[in-house]
């Protein structure tokens, strides 16, 4: 066991610590409500974390560049009343172009906030903490007092989420979950395997060393906001997919469990570090708490707000100390193996010499 941990990278090491947070959240939970572990968890949280997920993904994208995102709770809501009242008045459009609707409406607010911080420099928090006042308030006058409701929605707009693909046993994989998992894995490939996807960890690490690597870092951070605008914008859709019926406080709070999942995830809040697989589960994570406070007798409703930031505080520090363990191990590992290298070096030069005298 101790060697295979040795043999891992840094950011593996993470996912398996940040697993065995996961782990251990479950199983307390297990012992404190009735009939826990079941299908029905799993259902729920698949659900959920669909929509979270790709926010944390886009929310990660900025972080990897050294800033950080606060509009994507109100582009989600936007968008999702954007595309609702779209598919209300046009119930015969495609769903591929509704879907690129969302993504390219999600994509412009991105842009506003890539412009003005990576052009005109300005920090990114007070950017996009404008920004999420102005997008809100913008969203406020578009609807004007309207709210979209799932009976003016097309059947298979409100059953998408829903949808069964395929089940194991008592656990259903639906296709809003399945979706945005590809989605996520599309992302991961390409931030490993693509060069210029690298660009956002090598901005992120020092961006003064990228730029006289040649790295355009205005271009890479602009792309960076413009990405997660259209990730919000497809979450938008999902969360209108979901829930049908869309207000003006839509989407309202998720910039916040956007950074949680994330920075639990392993993602580090500096920039230049950190994968969207891990965002992933941080999001599962975020949402795993969350639904089982709102099941915990012990926890009312007034503090389950306190007991969240709580449990994520305990999951970011274990998180911590294990993975600072799991590094020491394989330091440590890897120190004893140079040392008896070094050992049997020395004992050869001492043969050969021996053997030439």
């Amino acid at each position: 066991m101790t060697g295979l941990l040795t043999r891992m990278s840094p950011q593996t090491l993470r996912i398996v610590a940040l697993l065995a947070v996961l782990m251990a959240v479950l199983l307390f939970f297990a012992t404190q409500i009735d009939n826990y572990l079941t299908g029905r968890l799993f259902n729920r949280i698949s659900s959920s974390v669909a929509i979270m997920a790709l926010i944390a993904t886009g929310q990660t994208l900025v972080i990897l560049t050294r800033n950080i995102d606060l509009s994507v709770g109100s582009i989600v809501g936007f968008v999702a009343f954007a595309t609702g009242s779209l598919i209300a008045a046009l119930p015969g459009l495609h769903p591929v172009a509704l879907v690129l609707f969302a993504m390219g409406l999600g994509g412009l607010f991105g842009a506003a906030n890539g412009l003005v911080v990576a052009y005109a420099r300005i920090p990114a928090i007070i950017v996009t903490l404008a920004t999420l006042a102005i997008f809100r308030s913008l969203l406020v006058e578009f609807s004007d007092g309207r709210s979209i409701t799932s009976n003016t929605l097309p059947d298979w707009l409100v059953s998408f989420p829903n949808t069964t693909v395929f089940s194991i046993g008592d656990f259903d994989f639906r296709a809003g979950f399945l979706a945005a998992f590809l989605v996520v894995i599309i992302v991961h490939l390409a931030l490993n395997k693509l060069r210029a996807a690298r660009r956002f960890y090598a901005v992120g690490s020092n961006p003064e060393a990228a730029e006289m690597a040649g790295i355009d870092t205005k271009r890479t951070v602009f792309t960076a906001f413009v990405l997660c605008g259209m990730l919000a914008g497809l979450a938008g859709f999902m969360f209108l997919a979901r829930f049908g019926n869309i207000t003006v406080v839509a989407g309202f709070g998720f910039e916040l469990k956007s950074i949680a999942a994330a920075v639990l995830g392993g993602v580090n809040i500096f920039g230049g570090s950190g994968t969207v697989i891990g965002a992933f589960i941080g999001a599962v994570l975020v949402d795993l708490i969350e639904t089982s406070l709102v099941r915990w007798p012990l926890v009312s409703e007034f503090w389950r707000e306190a007991v969240l930031g709580t449990l994520i505080l305990l999951a970011v520090t274990a998180d911590a100390i294990l993975m600072r363990r799991l590094i020491k191990l394989r330091t440590d590992r890897e120190a004893a193996r140079d040392h008896e290298r070094e050992r049997a070096a020395e004992r050869d030069r001492a043969t050969h010499a021996e053997a030439g005298s």
